[in-house]
């Protein structure tokens, strides 16, 4: 997945961590974010909280603005709290709207020639190109979001934002007037289906009526795509619209046309209060001030970490006072179950859009059958982009 933005990227100058300029960080949803036609560096040195213990320089990478109101504001998030859990043991900073192309190389490159020593990219397109630059530089440590390669100093992560979407579908299937959702998606790869797929289970947990339309925008973050896709499934039928796109333009084009939405990634119900149901939002703080831990104390090392509900690192939270209680209790029961691995999202009978048994009767999918899904299950209309038509 290379190239998906076409947000242009200025070649980053190359400076020293002395020279940048500190900039306060940006906590601020923006209500009509705009994509940056050169990303600038970022620094925030952290408010002391005990004596100076290095400080461990840390960059991150973000694919798009963080004022997104979603998925690099979360990350933003994670990163500020790095700085309340360190103080003065850390230095972060950070390069936003970081296309997944040769610009990315750019900027991960560069943040190695300055001297950081461990290195955040937050999206699946940094990877090929973290890898090269890990290469480079064995003494650095890179962490890469949502991929699957690793090197000896390259580790990968991600959040089970299946899970959200899930307990996001339990709400959907509940409070669809039409039985018609549809979702916005980003760009067709496994976590991305993983997510429709997962969401159209939780709905039909509730509501075996349940019918799902996608409509791909085939980017991360685009409001004017993502407000042209929601509008087209609103006009097909759909009166409840979920995400997996980075922008609030979904909600607010549910907000607009008087239909109900959810956030994505963050809380978003400020960009949509009366189409807001609910926010699966992701924590990627508890990672992240692991992953300090590890190297502050010299005990990183490769892996890959899946972390979800159990762990605290995604939830569906803000859930819109009219959606009836008996549903908020499915909803909590089934986060109980998650948390303590007595229910399992996918457990079979699961079937594609053929009728075909992907999942059988008793068996609970593993991580790597959940790794590379590349199909609709059972309710999802339409065809994967790029694949086969069910």
């Amino acid at each position: 997945m290379t190239d998906l933005h076409k947000r242009s990227l200025r070649r980053l100058v190359t400076v020293s961590l002395a020279s940048l300029v500190v900039l306060a960080a940006c906590g601020k949803k923006d209500e009509t974010p705009a994509p940056r036609a050169a990303p600038a560096a970022h620094t925030s040195a952290a408010a002391a909280s005990g004596p100076v213990a290095g400080p461990l320089n840390i960059a991150f990478a973000y694919v798009g603005p963080v004022g997104d109101g979603g998925w690099s504001y979360a990350h933003d998030r994670g990163r500020k709290a790095l700085e309340k859990e360190f103080g003065d043991k850390i230095h972060t900073s950070y390069v936003e709207s970081v296309a997944e192309s040769a610009d990315a190389e750019r900027v991960l490159r560069d943040f190695a020639s300055q001297g950081n020593q461990l290195i955040i990219g937050t999206t699946f397109g940094y990877m090929e190109p973290m890898l090269k630059v890990a290469a480079d530089f064995p003494n650095v440590k890179f962490e890469h979001a949502t991929g699957y390669k690793t090197a000896p100093n390259m580790r990968t992560y991600d959040s089970r934002t299946y899970e959200g979407a899930y307990l996001a579908g339990i709400v959907a299937g509940g409070m669809t007037q039409t039985n018609v959702l549809g979702v916005v998606g980003s760009v067709p790869i496994p976590e991305v289906l993983r997510n429709i797929d997962s969401f159209t289970l939780g709905a039909q947990s509730v509501n075996a009526k349940i019918t799902t339309k996608v409509v791909w925008v085939n980017d991360w973050f685009n409001p004017p795509k993502e407000t042209e896709a929601a509008t087209a499934l609103i006009n097909d039928g759909a009166d409840v619209l979920f995400q997996n796109t980075d922008s609030a333009a979904v909600l607010k084009t549910a907000q607009g046309k008087g239909k109900r939405a959810f956030g994505w990634d963050s809380d978003m119900s400020a960009y949509g209060p009366k189409a807001h149901l609910a926010s699966a939002v992701v924590n990627w703080g508890p990672y992240y001030i692991k992953t300090v831990h590890d190297v502050l104390k010299g005990t990183w090392k490769t892996s890959h970490s899946w972390w979800g509900v159990k762990e605290g690192a995604i939830d569906l939270a803000a859930i819109a006072p009219d959606v009836p209680a008996d549903l908020k209790a499915k909803v909590d029961a089934a986060k109980q179950g998650l948390k303590d691995g007595s229910f399992a999202i996918w457990t079979g009978p699961i079937f594609d859009q053929s009728g075909k048994t992907v999942v059988a009767q008793g068996r609970v999918a593993d991580d790597a059958f959940l790794r590379t899904i590349n199909f609709y299950v059972k309710g999802v209309e339409g065809s994967v982009p790029g694949g086969q038509t069910k």
